[in-house]
């Protein structure tokens, strides 16, 4: 078969991801899988290889085989603590790293391809918002899903993953077309700006604390970044506090959600659900600083006594199963590779993502870029350390994120050659 025969079909497979990732869980897996397998195969006929050698491969791949090493049951306490269920679970992660270096450095290095994957994302973040307002316009979504029991609106599904996972792809779907549009003259103007308005005042509507947060977080860097957005993101932001104020009247579940169930846990975090979440998982990687527990260990050893006795150095209490201390995973990324990998994993965990966030945002501040911009805000709303997580790097919700970061970092290649012959 012909190497631009093989990228075409590459590419095919990259652009079916999101609609697996979306509605068909398998059918992602088996396109990352084929990408993966015509990346290496290409590299080998090729016999290049010189993206292993890559700062940010190089960390993944460190941090990787210790988690593996820390996975591995061995005959000493505290490794493999989830047996070889959770070593074959550490030992596949790898086909996200692959992935990601397969978009970086072959199916993403066109600007078609690159347009390409912007549509599907732009797509996908556009279908979350309209069966958010269907759901909240209709009582239920075009599957019959009504919203869920908490309030929250749950878009597309058929559970609450709505609401970060329209933070994560708002900005990039939203600022390329808003720039576009602001830019000319008469109503289409007046178009972006609704549009900057509608697509913040979505978040608030579907009603889940982090997916508002993060959205929160994308609109103050979007305003840094893009000085002609400013203005437009100011009146969506206060778009969205008008809206947040009337949610008694229009959702009473939204506001019961976004302001109660938040003002409850912030009154004694470390008492709520995520706080004796985050003290568990923090006892666990103290109590094994130099190789944690192994992949998956919090949903095995959560409830053990020992975990749960609070950190009393720093005056927090015991923890308690009843209160929310126990669950598959500790709800924040820092805190899993901690209590996975010690302090080791920890730092390279941190490292990569550091790593990753510099990446995506390299040069933006001298060359403005909507497109760029959101992607970075979409890799800093999941690498940013204070926030609700699910577990790394489970595909559901990580799936986007190793998309995400393979796509931005090809389009900081493809920019790096024009910025250093813009500044010398």
């Amino acid at each position: 078969m012909r190497p631009e025969k093989t990228r075409q079909i590459a590419l095919v497979a990259t652009l079916a991801v999101p609609l697996g990732l979306l509605h068909a869980f398998v059918g992602a897996e088996i396109c990352i899988a084929l990408v993966d397998v015509l990346f290496l195969a290409e590299s080998f006929r090729r016999r290049d290889f010189a993206w292993t050698r890559r700062v940010w491969f190089r960390l993944a791949i460190a941090w990787w085989l210790w988690l593996l090493f820390c996975s591995t049951p061995l005959p000493w306490p505290g490794f493999g603590t989830d047996g070889w269920t959770g070593f074959v679970q550490a030992l596949v992660i790898v086909r996200l790293l692959l992935f990601a270096a397969a978009l970086q450095n072959w199916v993403l290095t066109t600007g078609r391809a690159r347009r390409a994957a912007w549509i599907m994302l732009a797509l996908s973040c556009l279908w979350i918002g309209v069966e958010s307002w269907q759901q909240y316009l209709t009582g239920h979504n075009i599957f019959g899903n009504p919203r869920f029991f908490d309030g929250s609106l749950t878009g597309p599904f058929w559970k609450p993953r709505a609401g970060a996972l329209y933070a994560h792809l708002l900005y990039i779907g939203l600022l390329p077309v808003a720039m576009a549009l602001i830019h000319r003259p008469g109503w289409r103007r007046f178009l972006g700006m609704a549009l900057l308005v509608l697509g913040v005042a979505t978040s608030v509507l579907i009603g889940q604390r982090m997916g508002v947060a993060l959205t929160g977080l994308g609109l103050v860097v979007a305003a840094l970044y893009l000085r002609a957005l400013r203005l437009p993101l100011l009146l969506a932001l206060a778009a969205a506090c008008a809206l947040l104020l009337a949610t008694p009247l229009i959702s009473p579940a939204t506001h019961g959600k976004l302001v109660g169930e938040t003002s409850e846990n912030f009154h004694d975090f470390m008492q709520s659900p995520y706080g004796e979440l985050y003290t568990v998982g923090v006892n666990m990687g103290l109590q094994s600083p130099w190789h944690g527990w192994g992949y998956r260990s919090f949903r095995v050893s959560c409830l053990a006594p020992r975990f749960n006795t609070g950190l009393p150095a720093l005056g927090i209490p015991p923890t308690e199963a009843s209160r929310g201390a126990c669950n598959l995973h500790p709800h924040n990324y820092y805190v899993q590779a901690f209590c996975e990998g010690g302090l080791p994993g920890l730092l390279l965990f941190a490292a990569l993502m550091g790593v990753w966030t510099w990446r995506a945002a390299r040069g933006l501040w001298r060359a403005p870029d909507p497109f760029r911009t959101g992607l970075f805000i979409a890799v800093l709303t999941y690498t940013w350390p204070i926030a609700s997580t699910d577990e790394f790097p489970t595909l559901y919700m990580l799936g986007w994120f190793f998309f995400f970061i393979g796509l931005t970092l090809a389009s900081a290649d493809a920019a790096r050659p024009i910025l250093e012959n813009k500044h010398g």
